[in-house]
């Protein structure tokens, strides 16, 4: 069993280092908020995972999965939000200092109370991607340990991929912050900005038309 898991986990970690929307939208939390937000956007990212793990373990993913049409509007929506989100980082203006290590300030002024807005992005970027539905319930069952339940070895490979997903994303967070006055620069926003708005359409184009 030990030998599966390990096997497993290894798919499970080359799969989350594969760059997609959620390093996207951490890229751009942590770098315009800081690395707090950075790491919230990550939190609500590991909870949608949780979410889908749980609907996927209950079998009600899959029901997802196999209905075309629910399946088309949880898609678009997914879309539409990344292009949302993408979109907002090309007209933000770009130009006000970061402050990674002070609380997130909106771009409008107004401050988040507890980074709600960076844990919320995260939480509706990841639970807005049916593409995890058809990856847990069409991959999972396939790499389950056999000395356990099904159920309890999806369960299990389920938690292992949020602790990727944490420590993951959660280092490149950190990497990140510790080029704060780098990134600090006004035109090195701009183009950043720029960059990850044009990425995260780019991303909400592909999961509309995939």
């Amino acid at each position: 069993m030990l030998t599966a898991l390990l096997g497993a986990t290894g798919v499970l970690a080359l799969l989350t280092l594969v760059p997609g929307p959620d390093m996207a939208i951490v890229t751009k939390r942590a770098i315009t908020r800081g690395r707090g937000d950075g790491l919230r956007t990550v939190a609500g990212i590991a909870v949608g995972l949780l979410i889908w793990g749980a609907l996927t373990v209950a079998g009600l993913a899959a029901l997802l999965a196999a209905s075309a049409e629910v399946y088309l509007v949880v898609k678009l929506a997914g879309a539409a939000y990344l292009c949302r989100l993408g979109l907002q980082a090309l007209l933000r203006p770009g130009a006000e200092p970061a402050v990674p290590e002070e609380p997130a300030v909106p771009a409008e002024g107004r401050p988040e109370p507890g980074g709600g807005g960076a844990w919320r992005t995260g939480l509706v970027a990841n639970v807005l991607n049916p593409k995890i539905a058809v990856f847990y319930t069409g991959l999972l069952p396939a790499l389950a340990p056999a000395g356990l339940r099904p159920a309890a070895g999806m369960a299990l490979l389920v938690l292992v991929h949020v602790l990727l997903t944490v420590v993951w994303p959660g280092t490149y967070v950190y990497v990140l912050s510790r080029a704060g006055r780098f990134f600090a620069r006004p035109r090195i926003r701009r183009a950043l900005d720029r960059t990850t708005g044009v990425v995260l359409i780019g991303f909400g184009v592909r999961v509309a038309t995939s």
